[in-house]
Protein backbone atom coordinates (compact mmCIF):
# COMPACT_ATOMS: atom_id res chain seq x y z
CA UNK A 1 0.00 0.00 0.00
CA UNK A 2 1.22 3.56 -0.89
CA UNK A 3 0.48 6.62 1.47
CA UNK A 4 -0.71 9.97 1.25
CA UNK A 5 0.72 12.70 4.08
CA UNK A 6 -2.10 14.74 4.89
CA UNK A 7 -2.00 18.51 6.74
CA UNK A 8 -1.31 17.17 10.46
CA UNK A 9 0.57 14.45 9.84
CA UNK A 10 -2.25 11.66 9.16
CA UNK A 11 -1.28 9.48 6.37
CA UNK A 12 -4.45 8.23 4.46
CA UNK A 13 -3.95 4.75 2.40
CA UNK A 14 -3.87 6.10 -1.59
CA UNK A 15 -6.03 3.24 -2.38
CA UNK A 16 -9.35 2.70 -1.20
CA UNK A 17 -12.90 1.03 -1.87
CA UNK A 18 -15.99 3.50 -2.84
CA UNK A 19 -19.01 2.24 -1.62
CA UNK A 20 -21.08 4.07 -3.13
CA UNK A 21 -24.51 1.48 -3.98
CA UNK A 22 -22.67 -1.36 -2.22
CA UNK A 23 -26.12 -2.07 0.19
CA UNK A 24 -27.44 -5.18 1.69
CA UNK A 25 -26.24 -8.20 2.35
CA UNK A 26 -24.36 -7.61 -0.73
CA UNK A 27 -22.72 -5.01 0.25
CA UNK A 28 -21.68 -6.08 3.46
CA UNK A 29 -20.05 -9.47 1.51
CA UNK A 30 -18.52 -6.76 -1.38
CA UNK A 31 -16.74 -5.25 1.95
CA UNK A 32 -15.13 -7.82 4.04
CA UNK A 33 -14.49 -9.33 -0.06
CA UNK A 34 -11.95 -5.95 0.23
CA UNK A 35 -10.48 -5.91 3.37
CA UNK A 36 -9.69 -9.90 2.98
CA UNK A 37 -8.25 -8.60 0.26
CA UNK A 38 -5.90 -5.77 1.76
CA UNK A 39 -7.69 -2.75 1.59
CA UNK A 40 -7.57 -0.58 4.59
CA UNK A 41 -9.67 2.29 3.29
CA UNK A 42 -13.44 2.72 2.76
CA UNK A 43 -15.43 5.45 1.27
CA UNK A 44 -19.35 6.38 2.63
CA UNK A 45 -21.64 8.48 2.76
CA UNK A 46 -24.85 9.34 4.11
CA UNK A 47 -26.74 9.62 1.17
CA UNK A 48 -25.50 6.52 0.43
CA UNK A 49 -27.64 4.87 2.96
CA UNK A 50 -24.61 1.77 3.72
CA UNK A 51 -23.06 2.84 6.38
CA UNK A 52 -24.35 -0.14 8.94
CA UNK A 53 -23.38 -2.10 6.09
CA UNK A 54 -20.09 -0.60 6.14
CA UNK A 55 -19.76 -1.13 9.84
CA UNK A 56 -21.14 -4.57 10.06
CA UNK A 57 -18.18 -6.16 7.49
CA UNK A 58 -15.53 -4.33 9.61
CA UNK A 59 -16.95 -5.59 12.69
CA UNK A 60 -16.83 -9.29 10.78
CA UNK A 61 -13.91 -8.95 9.17
CA UNK A 62 -10.47 -10.01 11.15
CA UNK A 63 -9.12 -6.73 10.81
CA UNK A 64 -9.25 -3.91 13.83
CA UNK A 65 -11.17 -0.40 13.90
CA UNK A 66 -7.73 1.25 14.30
CA UNK A 67 -6.11 0.04 11.13
CA UNK A 68 -8.70 0.91 8.84
CA UNK A 69 -8.93 4.61 7.65
CA UNK A 70 -13.33 5.15 7.08
CA UNK A 71 -14.51 8.17 5.00
CA UNK A 72 -18.35 9.63 5.36
CA UNK A 73 -19.48 12.84 4.07
CA UNK A 74 -22.80 15.04 5.23
CA UNK A 75 -25.14 16.00 2.74
CA UNK A 76 -25.82 19.25 1.55
CA UNK A 77 -29.28 19.52 2.82
CA UNK A 78 -27.24 19.00 6.73
CA UNK A 79 -24.83 21.68 6.91
CA UNK A 80 -26.54 23.29 9.27
CA UNK A 81 -24.54 23.86 12.34
CA UNK A 82 -26.47 21.87 14.39
CA UNK A 83 -27.75 19.45 11.75
CA UNK A 84 -24.14 18.77 11.34
CA UNK A 85 -23.44 17.45 14.13
CA UNK A 86 -26.26 15.30 14.19
CA UNK A 87 -25.84 13.86 11.40
CA UNK A 88 -22.08 12.68 12.47
CA UNK A 89 -23.03 11.05 15.47
CA UNK A 90 -25.50 8.94 13.45
CA UNK A 91 -22.87 7.92 11.02
CA UNK A 92 -20.76 6.86 14.63
CA UNK A 93 -23.84 5.11 15.93
CA UNK A 94 -24.33 3.27 12.11
CA UNK A 95 -20.80 2.50 11.60
CA UNK A 96 -20.49 1.41 15.26
CA UNK A 97 -17.61 3.53 15.21
CA UNK A 98 -16.31 5.94 17.79
CA UNK A 99 -14.16 8.48 15.46
CA UNK A 100 -14.51 8.73 11.79
CA UNK A 101 -10.66 9.30 10.07
CA UNK A 102 -11.96 12.00 7.78
CA UNK A 103 -15.65 13.61 7.34
CA UNK A 104 -16.25 15.47 4.56
CA UNK A 105 -18.89 18.29 3.30
CA UNK A 106 -20.23 15.99 -0.08
CA UNK A 107 -21.45 18.82 -1.61
CA UNK A 108 -21.18 22.87 -1.55
CA UNK A 109 -24.74 25.03 -0.78
CA UNK A 110 -24.73 28.13 -0.91
CA UNK A 111 -27.79 28.80 0.37
CA UNK A 112 -26.99 27.56 3.62
CA UNK A 113 -23.46 29.85 5.67
CA UNK A 114 -20.08 27.83 5.00
CA UNK A 115 -18.93 29.38 8.07
CA UNK A 116 -21.58 27.59 10.32
CA UNK A 117 -20.80 24.20 8.62
CA UNK A 118 -16.80 24.18 9.51
CA UNK A 119 -17.46 25.89 12.39
CA UNK A 120 -19.23 22.41 13.33
CA UNK A 121 -16.80 20.53 12.07
CA UNK A 122 -14.25 22.36 14.19
CA UNK A 123 -16.30 20.74 17.24
CA UNK A 124 -16.48 17.33 15.76
CA UNK A 125 -12.56 17.93 15.99
CA UNK A 126 -11.59 19.25 18.80
CA UNK A 127 -14.05 16.76 20.58
CA UNK A 128 -12.46 13.54 18.69
CA UNK A 129 -15.50 12.51 16.81
CA UNK A 130 -13.64 13.15 13.44
CA UNK A 131 -9.53 13.62 13.03
CA UNK A 132 -9.63 15.26 9.91
CA UNK A 133 -12.07 17.58 8.10
CA UNK A 134 -12.65 18.20 4.35
CA UNK A 135 -14.76 18.65 1.01
CA UNK A 136 -16.01 17.21 -1.74
CA UNK A 137 -17.03 18.88 -5.16
CA UNK A 138 -15.31 22.76 -4.17
CA UNK A 139 -13.53 24.18 -7.04
CA UNK A 140 -10.43 26.52 -6.57
CA UNK A 141 -13.26 30.08 -5.83
CA UNK A 142 -14.98 27.98 -3.20
CA UNK A 143 -11.41 26.30 -1.50
CA UNK A 144 -10.16 30.03 -1.29
CA UNK A 145 -13.55 30.79 0.57
CA UNK A 146 -13.24 27.62 3.03
CA UNK A 147 -9.66 28.49 3.79
CA UNK A 148 -10.68 31.80 4.40
CA UNK A 149 -13.20 31.01 7.45
CA UNK A 150 -11.96 27.67 8.35
CA UNK A 151 -10.15 27.77 12.11
CA UNK A 152 -8.79 23.89 11.22
CA UNK A 153 -6.20 22.70 7.92
CA UNK A 154 -8.51 21.75 5.42
CA UNK A 155 -7.32 17.90 4.81
CA UNK A 156 -9.15 16.63 1.56
CA UNK A 157 -11.10 17.68 -1.41
CA UNK A 158 -13.11 14.66 -3.02
CA UNK A 159 -13.60 15.75 -6.62
CA UNK A 160 -14.13 13.66 -9.62
CA UNK A 161 -10.95 12.76 -11.37
CA UNK A 162 -9.53 10.56 -14.46
CA UNK A 163 -7.87 11.07 -17.53
CA UNK A 164 -11.20 12.62 -19.11
CA UNK A 165 -11.29 14.80 -16.58
CA UNK A 166 -8.02 15.72 -15.65
CA UNK A 167 -7.89 19.24 -13.40
CA UNK A 168 -4.83 20.24 -13.55
CA UNK A 169 -5.07 23.75 -12.13
CA UNK A 170 -7.64 22.06 -9.21
CA UNK A 171 -5.08 19.90 -8.52
CA UNK A 172 -2.01 22.07 -8.38
CA UNK A 173 -3.72 24.57 -5.92
CA UNK A 174 -4.72 21.76 -3.39
CA UNK A 175 -1.12 20.74 -3.28
CA UNK A 176 0.14 24.48 -3.00
CA UNK A 177 -2.01 24.95 -0.06
CA UNK A 178 -2.15 21.33 1.58
CA UNK A 179 -4.50 19.81 0.82
CA UNK A 180 -4.91 16.10 -0.23
CA UNK A 181 -7.06 15.12 -3.52
CA UNK A 182 -9.31 11.91 -3.82
CA UNK A 183 -10.44 11.12 -7.03
CA UNK A 184 -13.47 9.77 -7.56
CA UNK A 185 -14.89 8.17 -10.40
CA UNK A 186 -11.11 7.19 -11.14
CA UNK A 187 -11.47 5.12 -14.30
CA UNK A 188 -14.34 7.61 -16.23
CA UNK A 189 -17.04 4.38 -15.19
CA UNK A 190 -14.86 1.93 -17.46
CA UNK A 191 -14.40 4.42 -20.56
CA UNK A 192 -10.72 4.08 -20.54
CA UNK A 193 -10.48 -0.09 -20.84
CA UNK A 194 -11.41 0.58 -24.77
CA UNK A 195 -8.94 3.46 -25.04
CA UNK A 196 -6.48 2.43 -27.47
CA UNK A 197 -4.25 5.15 -25.02
CA UNK A 198 -4.61 2.61 -22.17
CA UNK A 199 -4.40 -0.89 -24.17
CA UNK A 200 -1.13 0.14 -25.61
CA UNK A 201 0.66 1.05 -21.75
CA UNK A 202 -0.97 -1.71 -20.08
CA UNK A 203 0.81 -4.31 -22.54
CA UNK A 204 3.71 -3.30 -21.75
CA UNK A 205 3.42 -3.43 -18.68
CA UNK A 206 1.64 -6.24 -18.30
CA UNK A 207 -1.22 -4.84 -16.61
CA UNK A 208 -5.14 -3.73 -17.48
CA UNK A 209 -6.01 -0.49 -18.64
CA UNK A 210 -7.81 -0.15 -15.51
CA UNK A 211 -4.19 -0.40 -13.75
CA UNK A 212 -2.38 2.17 -15.54
CA UNK A 213 -5.26 4.28 -14.97
CA UNK A 214 -5.01 4.03 -11.05
CA UNK A 215 -1.33 4.02 -11.32
CA UNK A 216 -1.38 7.08 -13.10
CA UNK A 217 -3.42 8.98 -10.21
CA UNK A 218 -1.46 7.46 -7.51
CA UNK A 219 2.06 8.85 -9.43
CA UNK A 220 -0.14 12.08 -9.51
CA UNK A 221 -0.19 12.27 -5.54
CA UNK A 222 -4.02 11.24 -5.94
CA UNK A 223 -6.09 8.71 -3.77
CA UNK A 224 -8.37 7.02 -5.31
CA UNK A 225 -11.28 5.27 -4.58
CA UNK A 226 -12.84 2.83 -7.54
CA UNK A 227 -15.95 1.39 -6.48
CA UNK A 228 -16.73 -2.67 -6.92
CA UNK A 229 -18.79 -5.29 -5.36
CA UNK A 230 -16.86 -7.57 -7.24
CA UNK A 231 -14.00 -9.95 -5.86
CA UNK A 232 -11.91 -9.99 -9.09
CA UNK A 233 -12.36 -6.17 -10.18
CA UNK A 234 -11.41 -5.50 -6.85
CA UNK A 235 -8.57 -7.71 -6.99
CA UNK A 236 -7.89 -5.75 -10.30
CA UNK A 237 -7.54 -2.41 -8.88
CA UNK A 238 -5.85 -3.53 -5.83
CA UNK A 239 -2.84 -4.74 -7.96
CA UNK A 240 -1.22 -1.18 -8.57
CA UNK A 241 1.75 -1.05 -6.24
CA UNK A 242 5.14 -2.57 -7.45
CA UNK A 243 5.23 -0.86 -10.17
CA UNK A 244 5.36 2.60 -12.07
CA UNK A 245 4.70 4.32 -15.38
CA UNK A 246 7.78 6.05 -16.96
CA UNK A 247 7.76 9.82 -17.55
CA UNK A 248 6.39 9.38 -21.13
CA UNK A 249 3.96 7.24 -20.43
CA UNK A 250 2.71 9.53 -17.74
CA UNK A 251 2.93 12.78 -20.19
CA UNK A 252 0.87 10.87 -22.63
CA UNK A 253 -1.99 10.50 -20.43
CA UNK A 254 -1.46 13.96 -18.90
CA UNK A 255 -1.83 15.60 -22.23
CA UNK A 256 -5.51 13.90 -22.83
CA UNK A 257 -7.41 16.48 -23.90
CA UNK A 258 -11.02 15.69 -23.30
CA UNK A 259 -12.94 17.01 -20.62
CA UNK A 260 -15.69 15.53 -20.06
CA UNK A 261 -17.62 15.47 -16.69
CA UNK A 262 -19.38 12.74 -15.80
CA UNK A 263 -21.36 14.01 -12.72
CA UNK A 264 -22.08 17.46 -12.56
CA UNK A 265 -24.75 18.90 -9.93
CA UNK A 266 -25.95 22.13 -10.84
CA UNK A 267 -25.45 23.61 -7.25
CA UNK A 268 -21.93 23.39 -7.25
CA UNK A 269 -21.40 25.60 -10.43
CA UNK A 270 -18.45 23.86 -11.39
CA UNK A 271 -18.05 26.42 -14.59
CA UNK A 272 -17.35 29.50 -11.85
CA UNK A 273 -13.17 28.91 -12.22
CA UNK A 274 -13.35 28.31 -15.78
Amino acid sequence: MEYLTLTGGAQIPQLGLGTFKLQGSSGVRAVKSALQMGYRHLDTAAMYGNHKEVGEALQESDVDRSDVWITSKVWRDSLQHDAVLRECDQALAELGTDYLDLYLIHWPNEDIPLADTLKAFGRLLSEGKIRNAGVANFTVARLKRALSVAEFPLAMNQVEYHPYLNQEHLLTFCQENEIGVTAYCPIARGDVITDPIFQNIAQTHGKTPTQVTLRWLLQKGIVAIPKSGNPDRQRENFEVFGWELNTEEMAQINTIEKQNRLLDLPAAAFWEDE
